[in-house]
C-alpha cells in the first residue's frame, strides 16, 4: 500500500505523469461508451431474434 501511495504522488509531482493519467481517464470513459453501446446493440439483436421466432 506505501508503494503505491508512493508512487502516485510521484506522478502527481510531474507533469508527464498527469498526462497519463488523464489518457487513463479518457480510455476508461470511452471504454464505459463502448459498454454501454455494445449492451444496447446486444439487447436490440436479442429482441429482433425473438420476433424472428415467434413469427416463424
Amino acid at each position: 500500500m506505501y508503494n503505491i501511495v508512493n508512487f502516485l504522488n510521484a506522478l502527481r509531482q510531474r507533469e508527464q505523469g498527469a498526462t497519463a493519467i488523464e489518457y487513463g481517464l479518457i480510455a476508461s470513459l470511452i471504454a464505459v461508451v463502448i459498454i454501454a453501446g455494445a449492451t444496447a446493440v446486444g439487447t436490440g439483436v436479442a429482441s429482433t431474434f425473438t420476433n424472428v421466432a415467434g413469427h416463424l
